[in-house]
Formats: C-alpha cells, structure tokens, sequence
C-alpha cells in the first residue's frame, strides 16, 4: 500500500472545482471512497491501534532478549525495635536493635535463550551505622560479581517464545493488511447503496416526467375520444405511483448518504454523488494461484501456526511441572571496613552454589493427569485447526468461481440494461402515437427499472468479490503485486 499515493488522491479529493465548493456538492468516485476510508475512518483507526498493540507487543518481546542494566537502593532503612535473643544457658531475652542502614547495586542482566537461565553481573556496596552502645559504622562491598540463576528440566519460555513472538507479529502484520481491505468492503457496501439509491431517484424522476407528460397527452386524447376512461385513470393513477415513488427514493438516497458520510467520518454539509465506476479490471484468477498466496499471505495461515505452537507450549509446561529443579551459583569477592575506600581493600573471594529441587512422591497422578490434558488439548486444536483449513480453502474455491462469473455476469447486465432502456424510450414514443397500450408500456417501464438497478447490484457484487480476494491473498491482482506497508512508519507517525 502506497501511503504517499493515498494523500495525493485525498488532496486531488479536496480538490474540486470553484462551482463545487459553492454548492457544496462534491462527486466522489469509489476509488476515493476507498483512499478516504482507509485513512479516516473509524475501522482504519481501530485496525491501526490493534497494530500498534502488537507492534509494542513484539518490541518488549525483543526488548527480553537484549541485556538489562538495572539499579536497586534502599536510602534509607531505619530500625529501632526488639528481638529475641538466645543466650548461652538457653533462656531467651530481649535486645533493643536501633541502626541506619543503606544499600545500592547496579546490575547487568541477560536472559540465556538457549538454557532459559539468566546471567548477571553484579557490583553493590552496603552501610550500616550502630546508634546505640558503641557506635559505629561499616561497610561492605561487592566490587564485582557473577551470578547465574538456571532452571534445570523445566520449560525453557525465552526458546517458546522465540518460536511464537514471530509468528505472532507476522499474524499482526498481516491482520492488519487484511482489516485495510475489510474497511474497503465496509466502503463498497456503503457506496453502491448510495448509488443505487441516486439511481433509483433518476429511475423515479424520470418516470415522473414521463408518467406526467403521458398523463397530459391522454387527456388530450380522451376529449378526443382516441383512448377509454379506464386508460386515463390508469395514466393518472400512474403519475400519483411515481410521485410517490419519488419522495421515497429521495428518502432513501439522504439517509444512504448520511451513512456514507459517517463512515468517511467526512462533514455533515457536504452532499455526495457517487460515480459509477467505469473502469473494470478485467483479469482471470485461478484457484491454484490464489490459494498459494492466500497460504502464503494471509493471516490465517499464521494464525493456525501460533496455535499449533502455543498448544505445544501447554505440553512443555505441563511435562516440565512434574519435577521442580533450580541452580543458583554466584563467583565474586567481597570486603569490610568500617571506612567506605577501606572496603575495596584486601577483598576476599566469594562462592555461593544452591541447588534446589522439589520432586513429587505422591501426587495421585495429578502432574500425570495434566499433561494428558494439555496433550489432549493439543490434539483437539489440531482436529478444529485442520477443520478451519479445509473450510477456508472451500470457501476461497467458491469465492473464486463467483468472481470469475461475474465478469460474465456484469457483461450480460449492462447489454440487459441498455436494451431494457432502448426498449422502454420506444415504447413511449409508440404510445404517444396510439400503437401500444398503457399495460405494455407499464410493462417496458418496468423492465428498464429492474435492469438499471441489477446492473448496479451485479457492478456491487464484482467489486465486492474482488476486495473480498484482496483481504485474503493481500495480492493486488491489477498491478500483479502483493499488498504490503511501511509498519514501522505507519506505527510511528
């Protein structure tokens, strides 16, 4: 998608002429809707925000797998409080604690994606301070040292995600294109029902004129005696059904029009008049090429792959529940002093190593039973994702048989509604001269209504089916081209 395109048509848009602007009616044509829609409407600003939620989704994701530095104080902790204390024949008693303390550590973490562990790299000082008795103060530091915390058995979450976090943000991406073309079938639908509505008040007005012409005309005749009573009556009783008719279309065309207007999220005083669309791509689509790139394109396709993960993800944290093993080991040195440079002198090693483990004896297969869940769970994704496959292929299959009939269809449609209108504009000349009767030419009225208004629909539906294969292959079938963005400058501006 051609962001820079879309403004430059939305500036030739607001572009109109002097006499437009005057009477503030603006000819819009379905292109225009499109552009329009999909850079101010509500369904573009929703798609655009769900992006933005998984844009800053994925980035804290990557933000995981980069080192962390971080700082940790306490400024100040004061205490003055009792404690029991044991003293050396066994009897407890109370001592009064009343110190300062104080404590600061920088650290460099990383999560190990590999192992699922993390490493740190640590340095801290701390400060105590005795207010009571004899009082002093003393320091301890940390200089340097090396930490490493590992899980030893259970599921690694940084390797899962690594596997799901990508396949989620291309499912995102692709959302997102496809929501683009959704908001243009929303401006489809919204378009031809305001120009079918503006041509079923061409269709009344016309019928109008002609409906009060003839009626003046038979009049004439019946003084002269050329037609019956019954043939005025029903010319006038005509005339009073598109009158009608009339107010009703009229009706009809404001509040499509209203619609429209809404969903462009376009100004109330502005009065829209659709063109009928006149340049068709004329192009023949396969099911062959069209279910390749909607497997390779199309969100669902991504969609079926996270899930497929994320139940394999159950089973890893499942299996990995039943044993709890954890390893902690820390290399480093550390000093005291009462003397915060004092502290950094003759500094000592420092090792810790802490292996802890929580294993089951007897759990009445309660950890068993979990995994045979999440197993089962997983087969059952896999039954419904298998089934949504062969739907979603059977539906592309269908939609594609219908696009290509209906070329076809458009085709025969518009010949109908030329001949259907030929036929009729006869046919009142015919009558002006007393060959026909007032039944064929209602007859003939009717006819080129009906083929005007299938034409516009069988016009709705090509355009229809057309967007429809966009949103699903996201491949631009005029140009030969796929359908992509900018994320990252569309996220960001």
């Amino acid at each position: 998608m051609n962001y820079k395109a879309i403004l430059a048509v939305l500036l030739a848009f607001a572009g109109f002429s002097a006499n437009a602007q005057e009477s503030n009616t603006r000819l819009i044509t379905l292109e225009e809707a499109i552009i329009t829609a999909r850079v101010q409407s509500v369904d573009a600003a929703v798609a655009l925000n769900e992006l933005k939620t998984s844009y800053w989704s994925y980035r804290t994701y990557r933000a995981d797998l980069l080192p962390e530095m971080n700082f940790n104080a306490t400024l100040p902790s004061y205490r003055k409080s009792y404690s029991a204390y044991q003293q050396e024949d066994g009897s407890y008693t109370f001592v009064r604690n009343n110190n300062l303390q104080m404590s600061g550590e920088v650290s460099i973490d990383q999560n190990i994606w590999l192992t699922g562990g993390k490493l740190s790299l640590n340095t801290s000082i701390d400060f105590l301070r005795q207010l009571d008795g004899h009082k002093y103060n003393r320091f301890m530091s940390v200089p340097v040292a090396l930490t490493l915390s590992q899980p030893i058995f259970g599921v690694n979450r940084i390797k899962w995600d690594r596997k799901i976090e990508p396949v989620r943000y291309e499912e995102a991406k692709a959302r997102f294109l496809s929501a683009t073309e959704d908001v243009a079938i929303s401006t489809i639908d919204n378009f031809f029902n305001l120009l079918l509505a503006k041509e079923n008040v061409s269709i009344a007005r016309q019928n109008l004129e002609n409906a009060a012409k003839l009626y003046e005309v038979a009049k004439a005749k019946r003084a002269m005696g050329q037609i019956s009573e019954n043939d005025l009556l029903q010319l006038e009783l005509n005339k009073l059904n598109a009158q009608s008719s009339m107010t009703n279309c009229e009706s009809d065309y404001q509040a499509a029009m209203f619609k429209l207007r809404s969903f462009l999220d376009l100004d109330e005083s502005v009065n829209l008049e659709p063109v009928v669309p006149e340049d068709i791509p004329e192009t023949l689509i396969t099911y062959g090429d069209v279910i390749e790139k909607a497997h390779a394109n199309n969100y669902f396709t991504k969609n079926i792959r996270r899930r497929q993960l994320e139940a394999e993800y159950s089973v890893a944290k499942a299996k990995g529940n039943r044993r709890e093993i954890t390893m902690f080991a820390q290399i480093g040195y550390t000093g005291t002093a009462d003397e915060f440079r004092s502290a950094y002198d003759k500094l000592k090693d420092n090792q810790v190593l802490e292996i802890g483990f929580k294993i089951p004896i007897l759990d009445w297969g309660k950890r068993r039973g979990a995994v045979k869940v999440a197993e089962s769970n997983r087969d059952v994704v896999k039954s419904r994702l298998r089934k949504e496959q062969m739907d979603f292929d059977q539906d592309l299959f269908v939609l594609v048989e219908r696009f290509n009939n209906q070329q076809r269809q458009l085709e025969i449609s518009l010949r109908a509604d030329t001949i259907a209108q030929k036929r009729y504009d006869t046919n009142v000349e015919t009558f002006m001269i007393g060959k026909i009767s007032t039944l064929d030419l209602n007859d003939s009225q009717v006819s080129k209504d009906e083929s005007r208004q299938a034409y516009i629909n069988q016009l709705y539906r090509y355009w229809y089916y057309y967007y429809q294969l966009r949103s699903l292959t996201l491949w631009d079938f005029s140009r030969n081209t796929g359908i992509e963005a900018d994320i990252e400058k569309i996220v960001m501006r």
